[in-house]
């Protein structure tokens, strides 16, 4: 199992958005992954990344592979982890 697999929240430490908090939504290659904040929660935005620009940390969220963002927001309501960082 890789540290960076689909559900995985990570950090991202490049860019405008560096020490936010992300969620990784899916892995498009060896070098890169879909992550989304949601805007709305974190201020980061759905977009392709390169995996050098972000850190993953060791929680890990239960969503499939593509999931939207207003699902995301409800399943970090219920695990209790919506954070504004």
């Amino acid at each position: 199992m890789s540290a960076l697999d689909v559900g995985r929240v990570c950090v991202k430490t490049e860019g405008r958005e560096s020490g936010k908090k992300c969620v990784i939504v899916d892995v498009v290659d060896k070098s890169f992954v879909l992550i989304t904040g949601p805007k709305d929660l974190t201020g980061v935005k759905r977009r392709r990344v390169n995996v050098r620009h972000i850190e993953p940390t060791e929680e890990i969220i239960n969503i499939t592979r593509g999931t939207s963002d207003k699902d995301i927001i409800v399943i970090l309501g219920e695990v209790g982890k919506k954070s504004k960082k």
